[in-house]
């Protein structure tokens, strides 16, 4: 006999806050659908409603490039830096999570020194790295000319550079959170799994890549995730610590006082549509892993 459901009444608050959330909603993500919507203008749109025709115009231009910017070589750059600081998130994340499974001497201030980049102001970050190279630059150029390598100290410009400064910038924002997710894994990670490959003959490397990866890999995908979208947009942690080349994100910040077209939505749409491939990449692989997991234990 087939029951009827009863419906239960809506409380007062519900539609007061439903609006409040709609709103916010709203708010944080209707600038990016109105920015997807101008960059498809026509040849003769310009910056704001009503559109003018419906094209791919502007991102024809923006392949072009947009005056002396390279938007190209911008755009690897941020692709290789995100990268990195992904490979390096993770990497270290994983790393620190084991390490700190156990007691560790010195382990809570290291933790707090971590953690402590999150709440200091980006930019004053960029400027302590950004000084902080510049007086290696100037400790080396003393050096080569104390020891007379005359040729080398011509030659040698700055330690300011992607994959130096710039990539220690962008970790002191992503490695915080890889850590903090990882810490939460093997909080509630049970040690008994690692014991009962111990049991069965299993190396440490062998209980690892076999046990403990595949529990821990949504989490790991998640880590790498953050890191890369984190990096992709950096912005204020890059401007005083990237030497002489410029970022994506901050080519586009420039953009924003010269370029008065369409093309620079879409730039927009491009950067935003790469954030969100990544994301939809880790979500599968997260997705696809969890599903993994449960057919292992069942089996």
């Amino acid at each position: 006999m087939a029951t009827q459901r009863i419906s239960e009444p809506r409380a007062p608050g519900f539609w007061p806050l439903a609006i409040v959330f709609a709103l916010f909603v709203l708010f944080m993500y209707g600038p990016m659908f109105v920015i997807f919507v101008l960059s498809f203008q026509g040849p003769e749109g310009g910056l704001t409603f009503p559109l003018r025709g419906v094209s791919l115009h502007w991102f024809h231009k923006l392949a072009e490039g947009l005056g002396t910017v390279d938007i190209g070589a911008a755009f690897l750059r941020s692709l290789l830096l995100g990268g990195v600081v992904m490979l390096f998130t993770v990497v270290l994340s994983v790393l620190a999570g084991l390490a700190f499974r156990k007691p560790l001497r010195g382990g809570n201030a290291l933790f707090y020194m971590t953690v402590a980049s999150l709440i200091m102001p980006s930019i004053i970050v960029s400027l302590g790295i950004g000084l902080q190279f510049r007086l290696l630059d100037g400790g080396i150029k003393w050096l080569l000319e104390a020891v007379g390598a005359t040729g080398t100290l011509e030659n040698y410009g700055t330690a300011l550079g992607l994959m130096t400064s710039a990539l220690g910038a962008h970790l002191t924002w992503t490695l915080p959170f890889g850590l903090l997710i990882m810490f939460a894994v093997f909080n509630r990670f049970n040690p008994a799994y690692e014991e009962a490959a111990r049991d069965l003959g299993a190396t440490p490397w062998q209980g690892f890549r076999h046990v403990v990866l595949p529990l821990i890999g949504p989490s790991v995908v998640g880590i790498g995730m953050f890191g890369f979208t984190l990096s992709w947009d950096e912005i204020a942690r890059t401007s005083q610590a990237i030497g002489d080349v410029n970022t994506l994100p901050l080519e586009l910040q420039g953009l924003t006082s010269t370029v008065t077209t369409p093309a620079i939505y879409a730039l927009g749409t491009v950067t935003t549509v790469v954030s969100l491939l990544v994301m939809g990449v880790a979500v599968s692989l997260a997705l696809w892993l969890g599903k993994r997991q449960k057919k292992g234990r069942l089996a």
